[in-house]
């Protein structure tokens, strides 16, 4: 396994000199608009970033969070637009040798929480989810999006786009829907289990199809989290990990630091290794510690000092019991 660490708002040089200090090599980054004339699908746009994290030392190996696809989830309008633009994006990445891409199938909501700053250990703050919170809470702007609708809209993306990744050697790695419940103001929830993965896998049978195992969303499912990597894991399907932990379950649950959630991460470590994961897992929705801000939420810095410790800890004590 390799480690690495997400920038979702541009290039921060603090988290850079620190990920250079933990020494991480692979940067993890949305698709962000590092040029004002280039759109972030863009080779020009993509470029840029990569040679920013080079010129620190860094490789820039997987985007996550890429291109707008709300209208291609939900059938509207602009769906086509929006479908191309990814193609080309794809294409650009496989010039750029970014052989990873992590995707959702959370329309208008994408990742949901219902508190930013639950008191935690020590005073650490965490975000969470409770569906009391939201339970009477009005549908959004598209309305009642069905189950069938997504799946439809899924499978159809998929035809569409993993030729393109096979030809570009790119691997699509989706992420579970988080919370992983079935519906969140109006919006229906589909991948909200191990076997909704197996069933993703079957609509388009390519060794570019698989997924980012994010373990906080499977322990919430109330999967066997060792299991399930595992099940994948045996399959080859597993191309990113989200190491991370929970208290709690889909209905009600808060994120957790590494040592102190509902799963055992030594076992889900240990079945990494069972398989032969050698992809890239980064650490995430880490406690906000002692001195920060809050300002964002689930990516402090000193989280991830903690994260990165315990999870090179859990590969040190594993790589020792083979």
């Amino acid at each position: 396994m390799k480690l690495g660490l997400a920038y979702f708002s541009g290039f921060d040089r603090a988290k850079v000199d620190l990920q250079r200090q933990m020494g991480l090599r692979y940067v993890i980054s949305g698709a962000s608009q590092y040029t004002r004339d280039f759109p972030n699908y863009s080779f020009r746009n993509l470029l840029t970033m990569k040679k920013a994290y080079e010129d620190a030392g860094l490789e820039l190996a997987i985007i996550e969070g890429p291109p707008a696809l709300d209208k291609v989830k939900l059938g509207l309008p602009g769906a086509e637009e929006e479908l191309e633009h990814f193609k080309e994006f794809i294409v650009n990445c496989g010039k750029l040798n970014i052989r990873t891409v992590c995707y959702n199938w959370m329309p208008v909501l994408n990742w949901f929480r219902t508190h930013m700053a639950i008191p935690n250990r020590g005073g650490a703050t965490v975000t969470g989810f409770d569906i009391e919170d939201v339970k009477d809470a009005p549908d959004t702007w598209a309305g009642k999006i069905s189950k069938e609708r997504l799946w439809g809209t899924l499978e159809g993306f998929l035809k569409e786009v993993v030729p393109v990744c096979e030809e570009a050697n790119v691997n699509l790695a989706l992420h579970p829907d988080d919370p992983p419940v079935d519906e969140v103001m109006g919006i229906s929830r589909i991948l909200t289990s191990a076997d909704a993965f197996q069933k993703v896998f079957g609509l388009c049978d390519s060794p570019r199809n698989g997924m980012t195992f994010c373990q906080g969303c499977f322990a919430t499912m109330g999967e066997d989290v060792p299991a399930t990597i595992r099940r994948f894991g045996a399959q080859k399907k597993i191309y990113f990990v989200h190491f991370r932990d929970v208290q709690g379950d889909r209905y009600k649950f808060n994120e957790s630091f590494h040592d102190d959630g509902i799963t055992d991460m030594y076992a889900a470590m240990k079945a990494y290794y069972e398989v032969g994961f050698d992809g890239i897992a980064r650490p995430d929705h880490v406690p906000t510690m002692v001195g920060e801000d809050n300002s964002k939420p689930s990516y402090g810095l000193n989280g991830n000092l903690f994260a990165v410790g315990y999870i090179k800890g859990l590969m040190e004590a594993v790589e020792k019991s083979l």
